[in-house]
């Protein structure tokens, strides 16, 4: 049983689209006519609310005070897989921004990061971070290629309102899949709406069927440690998924008619009221509030069910990295704003404060649950350091903040993660969408398809 404070890797299967938000070059490096450095960073995903920019504007003049040499951009930023390789490969990405942990090696290999080590040693930072989640920005040539900032474990998140119009307690979020599937024919019994829905597409429905594979005690691909994997998609937890899907959709017609949902629509229907359940990272409150306009009171959050010999709970998380292409005086403001923006709020007092009052002032989330990156101590203090401006409703969170620590986290699979990713999100939508799928046949087609890709 490993520590849950040793977070593994992992990642959200999501993709990058960026729009400026100010218009400016492709390129990194501009000075603007005072002679500043003008720095293009991540912010938001198009969508997010007015206040989430009041926020980050606030943000951005307490940094500028600080940094009067640095002039910030906020660029429109999220994270989808598919096509992040051509937006990297077109320039339009900005200076500085995120991505999954299970992309950092492909990123690393195919030389689209930045080494940061001599930065990273300078702050002190080297020796900080969970040794697993540095392994995650490491290269085989032992350089530093990024900042890991923050970490998530999966979680069930259902609508409590929806819990309470067929007759279930919102407190006691359901603990088995059994008990799952029930909770799900109610509420849609009671109300008409989907009682749970899964992701199916743009890399999510590979996602999620391999989360739901660990949380079984399966593996989708082994690590043999070499360099080579095996993939060992065809095993009873992915098959008991996949049952799984097939009977809320077919026999008990309890997971609504939506079956070619993402991160991004399925957050959007779960918000609107549509959904009861569904599976995806601890901190997806905070973008449910932000960017899809959930109100809070109906919001719960409890852990995944688990089962089986080896059960754990897929982690995730991103890293903040810099663009290869940006020049030496934009790549030192790109640091300077990563250890302001990201990094010194989680081990610095005053800057977690600052960082939480600026959040709490617009109305955006303090306090949403995630996994340390660093340790479950330090997580921990940094709470109490906040506890003034912590906003969410932590009390609708207990199912998860109380249990998740007794879960054991399990990453992502390593090798060719996207890909294999994209090739079960098939198997998950030929379970939605035919009644006679023939799980075993897929399964067996899926495993020797995935392995064709791990052997590239």
């Amino acid at each position: 049983m490993k520590s849950p404070a040793r977070v593994l890797l992992a990642g959200v299967a999501t993709v990058a689209t960026v729009g400026a938000l100010v218009g400016c070059s492709a390129a990194g490096g501009d000075s603007d006519s005072s002679g500043k450095v003008e720095l293009r960073v991540a912010t938001f995903p198009p969508g997010a609310d007015a206040a989430a920019y009041e926020a980050f504007a606030t943000q951005e003049k307490q940094f500028e005070k600080e940094h009067p040499n640095i002039d910030i951009i906020g660029v429109e930023y999220e994270w989808e897989g598919p096509t992040f390789a051509v937006q990297l490969a077109g320039g339009s990405l900005p200076d500085v921004f995120t991505v999954p942990f299970t992309d950092s090696k492909t990123l690393l290999e195919n030389g689209q990061l930045m080494d940061v080590t001599a930065e990273m040693k300078d702050l002190g930072y080297e020796d900080s971070f969970n040794p697993i989640i540095l392994d995650g920005v490491t290269g085989d040539d032992g350089k530093i290629y990024g900042f890991p900032r923050q970490a998530y474990a999966m979680g069930l998140h259902y609508n409590r309102d929806l819990f309470e119009q067929a007759g279930l307690d919102p407190d006691q979020p359901p603990t088995t899949w059994d008990e799952v599937r029930d909770y799900a024919k109610k509420i849609h019994d009671a109300t008409g709406k989907a009682g749970y829905a899964q992701m199916a597409i743009n890399n999510t429905g590979g996602w999620q069927l391999t989360a739901q594979t660990v949380a079984r005690g399966g593996r989708t691909q082994t690590d043999n440690e070499d360099g080579t994997a095996t993939s060992t998609i065809d095993n009873d937890a992915t098959k008991a998924t996949l049952q799984f899907l097939h009977d809320l959709k077919w026999e008990d017609d309890s997971f609504g008619s939506k079956v070619d949902l993402d991160w991004g629509t399925i957050n959007q229907e779960f918000a609107a009221g549509n959904i009861g359940m569904y599976t995806s990272g601890s901190d997806v409150y905070t973008a449910l509030v932000r960017d899809f306009g959930l109100n809070p009171d109906v919001y719960g959050l409890g852990v995944v069910p688990i089962e089986g010999d080896d059960p754990g709970t897929l982690g995730g998380g991103d890293i903040a990295v810099i663009s290869p292409t940006v020049d030496d005086a934009t790549k030192e403001a790109a640091v300077e704003w990563i250890d302001w923006y990201y990094m010194q709020k989680l081990m610095d007092e005053d800057a977690a404060v600052q960082d939480a009052k600026a959040l709490a002032d617009s109305d955006q989330a303090v306090g949403t649950p995630v996994l340390p990156v660093l340790s479950r101590e330090l997580y921990e203090e940094s709470l109490t350091w906040i506890e003034p401006y912590i906003n969410v409703p932590r009390d609708q969170m207990t199912p998860f903040t109380e249990n998740i620590w007794d879960q054991t986290p399990v990453g992502e699979p390593k090798k060719s993660t996207q890909e294999v990713y994209a090739l079960l999100d098939t198997v998950v939508q030929s379970v939605l969408t035919d009644q006679n799928a023939d799980i075993d046949a897929l399964l067996a087609q899926a495993q020797t398809d995935a392995q064709a890709l791990l052997d590239e």
